[in-house]
């Protein structure tokens, strides 16, 4: 299964659980009107029953107030919901920060927080996404962990104290790269619609119980029976809903984690680290069980169990089956064994990657001018699907960074100094508008701090240039809102300076852009609809054409390059190639609504972008990074080693 069918199945999840939302509320609004109806009959004497015609008679003489509280129980499980999903519009890291988390600095010193920075930047430059904010739940010492958010841009990842002490680096490594598949598949969205679908159905029964508390009081009168009857209603009613949600809510969780784990052991090309993570949660009398009140709202977004629950309830299958996918030759007598070792000496992650050596692996760079092969087909099926050869050639990205700009990347300001720098020409009759533009927007000192960090990244290898804007962008929004704003009008204005930015430049601005707008709005891109390739096929074109142009230097070529392109994504499209006059207003329009394309047609699109620059077979470093800048604005992230 590639990334585009995850995609597709998660948004099939999305719609069954809204239909299935949909019929609980349906259910829930129903008998709460049948119990009001109930006490309506129960009000009435039996000759005044008869009277009125019986039961349809009181129903008929009553509809009105029963479509009421129909409405009315409607609209409150329906605002309960929405306001629960508006206050986790601040993406994943206010779930983090509900349950207690401690986010971490860039600059930090502590030898264990450090090696959780170190191993979830190298996931994320492999991965090709921005580093995620990264908390500890301090006060947590069981061994767990969660990621959250709406997109990449705004992802959370949190990591308990108990994890950080306990595991090694390949274990830690091994969860971490557990969380990024629920980053990477778009599992973050549908947790937090969950979320807000249970708050909503919860809500109905906590209004009862406040009722109930109310009356214990003595605070309602005599004739307040109906009410109590009602309150006791919404009790039954409002937690019999929460039980059938939890059943759900449940289910689709188990069926993700076995993905997730086996996407880690891909991802790490070693099954001990996750399976050593497993075990010890398993043989370690912390396990991984959370102290903090909101776990259960949470439970189906951790690593390991974090309630206790067992059964319909288990967010998570169990253990032993967990552990036996991934490590078959496993045994239980293996697990008696490591718990009675653990029981007089408990695992000390840090001592145990000095016992065993651990450390991080790099690989070579490859040459600036080095030609890569390429292939179609091998793009589409890497596309968020990082393996080994990710993860060591993001290690390499990772330490081949200077010293300096990794001392500009952790402040703010000088991290925004370095993203303009990567944006400011090195043509004077450019370079000056964009200083210029820098200036009004920023102010005199920005724009003298954009000069000194880019003589930083005079020379800097291509290959560096992405991961730069991934390390920075979480560095960037300690600006704030404001500040975040005012960067990203400053962007657009570097970009558009003159309208001669080169096409690479030009993408990453673009890519910028939407990256900081993606990161102030999470919820955004959760709430567009999602369009065929086919309604926006002269867009699709007018990309293939740029690339194709950018790809081939010799017309003909380009020719050859944009209709093959064009004969794989869009076959039935007749549209002739011509060299676009005007790339950057094509660009421009081209990519936002592309963006917009479902799962099935952003892989076609994605095969033919390869076709279109890569119609030889081969493509240059910069020309592969500029493939990958594209994919990556399209929320398809291709990994460094594609």
């Amino acid at each position: 299964m590639n990334f585009f069918e995850r995609q597709a199945r998660t948004r099939q999840q999305s719609r069954r659980l809204i239909l299935l939302f949909a019929a609980a509320v349906a259910c829930i609004v129903l008998a709460v009107a049948g119990v009001v109806f109930a006490m309506l009959l129960w009000s009435y004497t039996p000759r005044e029953l008869a009277a009125l015609g019986g039961g349809w008679g009181v129903l008929a003489q009553s509809w009105s107030l029963l479509l009421g509280v129909a409405l009315v129980t409607a609209t409150v499980i329906g605002c309960c919901s929405l306001y629960r999903v508006a206050s986790l519009s601040g993406g994943g890291r206010s779930v983090a920060r509900a349950m207690g988390g401690r986010e971490i600095g860039e600059d930090t010193r502590d030898p264990e927080l450090r090696r959780l920075r170190n191993v979830v930047e190298e996931m994320a430059i492999a991965s090709s996404v921005p580093v995620p904010a990264i908390f500890v739940l301090e006060d947590e010492p069981a061994i767990n962990a969660f990621a959250a958010g709406y997109s990449t841009s705004d992802a959370a990842v949190a990591v308990s104290r108990g994890a950080l002490l306990h595991l090694n680096r390949d274990e830690l490594q091994g969860v971490v790269a557990h969380e990024f598949s629920h980053v990477l598949n778009g599992d973050m969205r549908l947790n937090i619609r969950l979320m807000g679908a249970l708050f909503g159905i919860l809500a109905l029964g906590v209004i009862g119980a406040r009722i109930l508390e109310y009356s214990r009081h003595g605070r309602v009168g005599r004739d307040g029976a109906p009410v109590i009857g009602i309150a006791l209603a919404l009790v039954v009613v409002g937690y019999g809903g929460l039980f059938f949600g939890r059943v759900i809510k449940a289910a689709v969780s188990r069926q993700r984690e076995y993905l997730a784990d086996a996407s880690a052991v891909q991802f790490t090309r070693q099954t001990q680290g996750i399976a050593g993570a497993l075990k010890k949660i398993a043989g370690l009398s912390v396990g991984s069980r959370l102290k903090s009140a909101e776990t259960e709202e949470v439970a189906h977004m951790l690593f390991g169990e974090g309630m206790g629950f067992s059964g319909l309830f288990a967010t998570h299958p169990p253990l032993h089956e967990r552990i036996r996918a991934i490590d078959p030759g496993y045994s239980r007598a293996e697990l008696e064994r490591l718990r009675a070792q653990w029981l007089t000496r408990p695992p000390h992650g840090l001592e145990e990657d000095l016992a065993l050596g651990f450390a991080a692996q790099g690989a070579s760079l490859p040459a600036a001018d080095q030609a890569i092969p390429l292939q179609a087909e091998r793009v589409v099926a890497h596309v968020a699907t990082p393996d080994e050869r990710d993860y060591l050639r993001a290690g390499a990205l990772r330490s081949a960074i200077p010293p300096a700009i990794e001392a500009a990347l952790q402040v703010p300001e000088r991290a925004q100094a370095l993203l303009l720098g990567l944006l400011l020409d090195l043509r004077p009759s450019l370079r000056g508008p964009q200083l210029h533009a820098v200036r009004e927007l920023l102010g005199a000192e920005a724009a003298q701090a954009l000069q000194v960090e880019s003589a930083q990244l005079s020379g800097l290898h291509p290959a560096l240039r992405l991961p730069i804007v991934l390390l920075a962008l979480p560095t960037v929004r300690h600006l704030g809102r404001a500040g975040q704003q005012r960067l990203a009008e400053a962007v657009d204005a570097m970009v558009h300076a003159d309208g001669q930015l080169d096409l690479f430049e030009f993408a990453l601005g673009l890519l910028l852009g939407r990256q900081i707008e993606d990161s102030l709005q999470p919820s955004r891109r959760a709430r567009g609809a999602l369009v065929k390739l086919g309604s926006v096929a002269e867009h699709a074109a007018d990309l293939l054409a740029v690339l194709a142009a950018h790809g081939h230097a010799d017309e003909v070529e380009a020719r050859r390059a944009y209709l093959s392109a064009l004969h794989t994504c869009l076959p039935q499209l007749a549209r002739p190639y011509r060299a676009p006059a005007d790339w950057r207003h094509s660009l421009e329009q081209a990519l936002p609504k592309l963006d917009a394309v479902d799962p099935a047609g952003k892989r076609l699109l994605v095969e033919a972008l390869a076709v279109a620059i890569a119609h030889d077979g081969e493509v240059t470093l910069l020309e592969a990074e500029l493939l990958r800048t594209v994919c990556a604005y399209l929320g398809c992230p291709l990994p460094p080693g594609f």
